[in-house]
């Protein structure tokens, strides 16, 4: 019998719905909905840079993060080109490189699940043309500091564009985090990727930006599909800005969440290292395949990479003691088994 789900950890979503003043702008867009919405978003592209203070001509909307890097690709990978990533890293990576016919390049992951910023140097040749590097990092949730990053940026070739993917940036909470949009003048390379799915909760709209060069974003805006963000995901993301203030709110409960979970899991002798996205890293050599059938068992979906890791986003309480009544029960049979 197949056991029903009770709390879907494994995508990173927020547990939160929009709040209420998003919900009622989406309502007032779907009562026009037999309108078509603008043809390019230059609305929406002209507000998110006003809320970011930089010029419009340095912003480029998307469908979500995702679109954008598709976008992205379209503009300056040709066939046979390489894109070069972490592994693990977000899945779509080497799906949209495949899209372009470009080649992927993996890099493994250091052994605590940071992104070996060294070895991805060293994969990149005359034949690169972008290296995607995630900050906070998915899966591990692992961080890239300031000082790195500038490193990375000084030695990686002009000819690379170096896309940082900052989907889970508003969870993190380290001092060392760097001020990405303060290095787009210094590096026209740079392209910052972010999206409305997570911290905003507005997963199902798909809609995302990239801060960049204006040339650059002049060329990913070429790749933007004719009416290609609806009218209901602008008015909820025009909203969403609105609400800033109740929204970081949401966020801060998560990062207290994410800590808690963090801590009861150690206190079980789960080795977890610090993260900073909205979702805990559980990695080999510790019990992961275990840990997913006993997350299975007591109705937890969670994202489960077999024999390398399983991610758990962090949810609301509720789900949150699920996970850590799960977990507990597992090392106490894993305990009575050895005595």
């Amino acid at each position: 019998m197949d056991i029903p789900v009770l709390h879907r950890l494994a995508l990173n979503e927020s547990p939160y719905p929009p709040l209420p003043s998003v919900r009622e702008a989406m309502q007032r867009a779907v009562a026009q909905a037999h309108r078509y919405p603008q043809f390019h978003p230059d609305d929406l592209t002209e507000r998110i840079a006003a809320w970011c203070q930089v010029t419009s001509d340095r912003v480029a909307v998307g469908s979500g993060s995702v679109g954008v890097a598709l976008q992205l690709l379209h503009a300056v990978v040709r066939p046979g080109d390489t894109v070069v990533h972490a592994w693990r890293t977000f899945d779509a990576y080497p799906l949209l490189a495949a899209m372009v016919r470009a080649r992927p390049v993996p890099v493994p992951l250091s052994p605590d699940g940071h992104q070996d910023l060294g070895a991805l140097l060293a994969a990149l040749d005359h034949r690169t043309r972008v290296v995607v590097l995630c900050n906070p990092h998915n899966p591990t949730g692992s961080l890239i500091t300031a000082d790195a990053l500038l490193a990375f940026l000084r030695q990686a070739p002009r000819h690379v564009t170096v896309l940082l993917d900052e989907a889970y940036v508003e969870f993190a909470r380290d001092t060392s985090l760097p001020d990405s949009p303060a290095l787009l003048d210094a590096h026209p390379n740079l392209l910052v990727l972010r999206t409305f799915s997570k911290a905003y909760g507005l997963a199902a709209l798909r809609v995302g930006y990239a801060l960049g060069a204006p040339d650059l974003m002049a060329r990913i805006r070429r790749q933007q599909l004719p009416f290609g963000i609806n009218a209901v995901a602008t008015a909820a993301v025009k909203a969403s800005l609105r609400a800033e203030g109740e929204l970081r709110l949401r966020v801060d409960t998560v990062v207290a969440e994410r800590e808690r979970l963090r801590r009861e899991l150690v206190s079980l002798g789960w080795r977890i290292h610090p993260g900073h996205a909205n979702s805990i890293w559980l990695a080999a050599p510790d019990p992961i395949d275990e840990g997913a059938a006993a997350l299975t068992e007591a109705g937890v979906l969670a994202r489960h990479y077999p024999g390398e890791g399983l991610r758990l986003t962090v949810g609301n309480r509720n789900a949150n003691d699920t996970v850590l009544t799960a977990l507990a029960g597992l090392r106490a049979h894993q305990s009575a088994s050895r005595t």
